[in-house]
């Protein structure tokens, strides 16, 4: 699946993607950590998946969470998802 206006792309930060709402493009980054994070709630070994690999196969979840954030969060220019995102309670399959 891809939601993304363009293509993922790594940064020493994590993966960074751009997601449309609306007419808006919204730039956003996931963490390593949270990518970490949410293979552990999922039950994923992560230690040797690169985070690329991780990105899209939680692709849905990752969005899911991206355009909540944006809604919450309508005046940031940059969105960052970190590990706090990914909180059992918050985590959409």
């Amino acid at each position: 699946m891809n939601y993304y206006l363009f293509q993922p792309r790594m940064t020493k930060k994590g993966v960074a993607f751009t997601i449309r709402m609306d007419s808006d493009e919204r730039e956003c980054l996931i963490s390593r950590e949270a990518l970490e994070k949410l293979s552990a709630i999922k039950n994923i070994d992560a230690s040797d998946a690169e985070p690329m690999e991780l990105f899209h196969a939680f692709e849905v979840t990752i969005d899911s969470v991206a355009r909540r954030l944006a809604v919450e969060h309508a005046y940031s220019s940059l969105l960052v998802l970190r590990t706090d995102c990914f909180d059992k309670a918050n985590s959409v399959e």
